[in-house]
């Protein structure tokens, strides 16, 4: 008689007591959108929102949930990839947990866990979330399932083929390195402003360069200027040169006066010939014939 309360918390403790979102299995779809600087390969599921595969560019997949209700409570909770119940000599893998805050995306996995989330998928596993609710603190699970999934993949994939190979938080800032008393742009620096011109081309919010040349301090103070001038205005002409407009661009420079390290040694002095570019966003100022209102 006393196993009898052992045996029924341990009933109540798994996942089939479990608070359970899942769409039924002949309604399985999974879906691809995306443009060159985000791909998503999504699974809606039924009474809860849909799971989402996220890549942008320059950056590998994380996975998360978007549900427009908040389900889940804070914490952490346990993301795995399932096996499916036809493979019963396979077991579930634990890929750790993910912690969970508010909002309609509760949590961002790892980029290693969506990773392992996906090649789970094409070995028919499924995507489990494990946590608790928000009100109450039942036990919750949100699960994926692998049904039709190989062609959205291929899809996915093609994608993520077409997908820049940055992000604007990854170009939004860079350095265009010069050698001791140069003012020539050298092939590694013309190959990282094609890598940013590409990026500006397909993104035309960003709207406005700044540039900043600098020197080390090998030289004296007039010459180190004029060399962080001749450095920035290199920069520019090759920008110009490709397409961007001149009103974009916004030059400056500094001499010796802003080093990044130290010029103790040639490594660094290397490090501090320079220019320094920065993009910005800035909301576009409407013209005269959008400002202007009817009159009544």
């Amino acid at each position: 008689m006393r196993l009898r309360p052992v045996l029924l918390f341990c009933l109540l403790a798994t996942p089939a007591s479990a608070i359970t979102f899942q769409t039924r299995l002949e309604r399985v779809e999974w879906h691809v959108e995306g443009d060159s600087f985000e791909c998503r390969l999504i699974q809606p599921i039924a009474g809860f929102g849909q799971g989402e595969f996220v890549r942008r560019a320059g950056e590998q997949a994380i996975f998360r949930l978007h549900s427009p209700q908040r389900w889940l409570g804070n914490g952490s909770a346990t993301l795995l990839a399932a096996a499916a119940p036809w493979q019963p000599s396979r077991s579930d893998i634990n890929l750790g947990v993910v912690a969970v805050g508010g909002g309609e995306i509760p949590f961002n996995s790892s980029q290693a866990q969506a990773g392992r989330l996906l090649s789970g998928l094409l070995e028919g596993r499924s995507p489990v979330v494990r946590h608790r609710t928000l009100q109450g603190g039942d036990p919750l699970e949100i699960r994926l399932l692998p049904a039709r999934f190989a062609k959205a993949y291929e899809d996915y994939r093609a994608c993520t083929a077409k997908l820049l190979p940055v992000n604007y938080d990854q170009i939004r800032q860079s350095q265009i390195g010069f050698p001791s008393g140069g003012v020539t742009l050298e092939e590694a620096g013309r190959q990282r402003l094609d890598r940013l011109l590409a990026y500006l081309k397909a993104d035309p919010s960003v709207n406005r360069v700044l540039l900043d040349g600098h020197s080390d301090n090998s030289g004296n103070r007039l010459t180190n200027r004029d060399l962080s001038r001749r450095r920035a205005l290199a920069v520019q002409e090759y920008l110009l040169a490709n397409g961007i407009s001149e009103e974009q661009v916004t030059l400056r420079f500094h001499g010796e006066r802003y080093p990044l390290v130290p010029n103790s040694n040639a490594a660094n002095r290397a490090k501090n010939r320079r220019v320094a570019i920065r993009l910005e966003r800035e909301p576009v100022a409407p013209t005269a014939a959008a400002a202007a209102v009817p009159a009544s």
